[in-house]
């Protein structure tokens, strides 16, 4: 494990949601976030992924990032930590790959049976990632169809549409009679336990403290479901959604909002913020 350290001694952790901050909500691109990407590789500053993205998908992205820090899936779910990162004992639930990975998050099919029960009591119109073909994802996301086999792989989060919207405060009462909660990302509502991306923040962040006693975290999303995450971190930046406007459910005294949409706002808040922090 790596850092660079301010002048006050502390390190510094870089949390990011992916799809419409680091990547680009429509191209997935990452290239407008290059600069700011090279600092931190430059300056050995740990950028941690925290997505609702499944542990398959984000494995994919971070070897095109060529990132090899630790990470967190599926809107907090789970942390899935190299083996071998850290040189001192921490708790997990259990070995997965070359993994250790620290569970929240409630079993995929728990969830399926719920969102099944949700929608029959209410007759909804209402599809989980688990009613639709690899085609279907793929058409909806963007993606190729492998990208859209990596999605479906769920292990702690459903991603759903709903046609009638406002139903959705009775699906979140229904949803918390199940000690389950419905948050909302880019494209899709998210059915999944009461676990968030704040509370996974502040348990990886306490594993690295562990060594290094003083650290200031800097996190970066577009979306409600970030909201958690931006709650916890020492610098939170919200970064411009694709039509130019932000998370208007996202309000936080000294939130950073970023002047630019998706990965070029994230690139120029980073290159900013280390700036002014370092």
């Amino acid at each position: 494990m790596a850092g660079i350290y301010s002048q006050k001694g502390s390190l510094f952790l870089v949390f990011t949601d992916l799809d419409g901050t680091l990547l680009d909500h429509h191209t997935y691109s990452f290239e407008p976030a290059l600069p700011a990407l090279k600092v931190l590789k430059e300056k050995t500053i740990p950028l941690i992924i925290c997505t609702s993205k499944t542990r398959a998908e984000i494995e994919k992205w971070r070897l095109e990032l060529h990132n090899d820090h630790p990470f967190i899936s599926e809107n907090g779910g789970a942390i899935f930590i190299p083996k071998g990162y850290f040189s001192h004992k921490f708790c997990f639930e259990k070995e997965k790959n070359n993994y250790l990975v620290i569970e929240l998050g409630t079993p995929y099919a728990q969830l399926r049976k719920i969102l099944n029960r949700i929608r029959n009591s209410l007759r909804l119109e209402l599809k989980g990632f688990g009613d639709l073909s690899p085609e279907e994802v793929a058409r909806l996301c963007g993606f190729s169809p492998e990208e859209a086999r990596l999605a479906k792989k769920r292990e702690y989060d459903e991603p759903f549409l709903l046609d009638e919207e406002s139903a959705i405060k009775k699906i979140q009462k229904m949803a918390s009679l199940s000690s389950l909660q419905v948050t909302r990302g880019g494209r899709f509502f998210h059915l999944m336990g009461e676990n968030d991306k704040g509370e996974t923040l502040r348990l990886l962040t306490d594993i690295y403290r562990e060594k290094t006693e003083h650290i200031e975290t800097i996190a970066l999303g577009d979306g409600l479901n970030d909201l958690p995450m931006l709650q916890a971190a020492d610098h939170s930046v919200l970064v411009q959604k694709a039509d130019g406007s932000y998370e208007p459910e996202v309000k936080l005294p000294n939130l950073h909002l970023a002047s630019g949409i998706g990965p070029a706002g994230w690139n120029e808040s980073v290159l900013e913020l280390l700036d002014k922090l370092l």
